[in-house]
């Protein structure tokens, strides 16, 4: 079973897409005489269909920007804020050009009356910095071993499932972000999905007791050994893979699988699932920039780095990125 955000999701995450139907929106009369021009970028905007009060144009282009405003390729105009029938929802359509692009796409999405989510493909937070209240919730909640620095101004936190294969194809990115951003804090969230995971819950559970009796660092070595032996998690050799990745991290693995089964460590393993639930998780890996939720496995890794720096630096923090290799000319 795939464990990665689905299309849906991306779109929805990463650019709030859905092809609209536009009926709604009049179209506006050319002048009699009118001198003949070249067909602009976007087809032109008619005031006429900006009938909702909220949210302002403003806000849209805002919000767009926070999506959006990593793709230098990408330029969009608000087409239109419509009322609808349902008291305080309006409809919001954008056109969207990307580079190379013949012509601009429709895109439609809904806004609730608070003000604070948009509904496309899935509810996402709305506004102008749409993930502040989702970095806040992870600055305050996300416990989970973590590495690079100690301050939580680019935080990194990482929803993920040690019997997960996606998430075990993830470590590589997890692992050139570290290097990429030396200024963040990346942090390890377990979401095991026992459903389909069954050695997930335990391995998550063995791993936070070498943390507690080892550290941060032997954690991650810890998490690496697991994922390294990935496909040994069987009903036969589950039991031997964790010892030998508590190990690894320097632990004694029958201390670690007593500890594991205590209730208290039970607890902290639920506790950071529902954490993850808590800010819209339901499947691994999910990487939260500052707040904001990414798919992975469905972003290259160039555009992925490409989002984090964009993030930082609408929320004030500066990085210096170095070239990739196969950017270099």
């Amino acid at each position: 079973m795939k464990q990665w955000l689905p299309a849906a999701a991306l779109t929805m995450m990463c650019a709030v897409a859905a092809m609209a139907q536009t009926s709604e929106v009049e179209t506006p009369k050319p002048q009699a005489n009118a001198p003949q021009v070249a067909a602009p970028v976007f087809p032109a905007v008619n005031p006429k269909n900006f009938t909702a009060p909220s949210p302002t144009a403003d806000e849209v282009n805002s919000f767009l920007k926070s999506m959006w405003g990593y793709d230098e390729n990408r330029k969009w105009e608000v087409a239109a804020i419509l009322k609808t029938s349902a008291p305080g929802v309006a409809k919001v359509v954008v056109f969207v050009s990307e580079a190379g692009q013949a012509s601009a796409k429709t895109t439609v999405f809904f806004t609730t009356p608070d003000g604070k989510h948009a509904i496309a493909d899935q509810v996402i937070d709305f506004g102008a910095q749409p993930f502040a209240e989702t970095r806040k919730k992870l600055q305050d909640a996300a416990d989970g071993p973590a590495q690079g620095a100690t301050g939580k101004e680019l935080l990194l936190v990482e929803f993920a499932d040690l019997q997960c294969p996606h998430c075990k194809e993830a470590q590589g990115a997890m692992a050139n972000l570290a290097k990429d951003f030396p200024q963040a804090r990346i942090v390890y969230q377990n979401f095991p999905l026992p459903e389909v995971h069954p050695f997930a819950f335990r391995a998550a559970a063995e791993g936070l007791c070498v943390r507690k009796a080892k550290g941060d660092a032997a954690f991650f070595t810890y998490a690496a050994a697991v994922y390294d032996k990935q496909a040994s998690l069987t009903p036969e050799l589950a039991d031997k893979t964790l010892a030998d990745a508590v190990t690894a991290a320097g632990g004694d693995p029958a201390a670690a699988a007593t500890c594991a089964a205590t209730e208290a460590t039970k607890q902290v393993v639920t506790a950071s699932i529902e954490l993850g639930k808590s800010v819209g998780v339901d499947q691994t890996p999910t990487l939260f920039v500052n707040g904001h939720a990414l798919p992975m496995n469905a972003l290259p890794y160039e555009t992925l780095r490409k989002i984090v720096a964009y993030q930082a630096g609408l929320d004030g923090v500066t990085v210096h990125l170095q070239p990739m290799l196969g950017t270099l000319k």
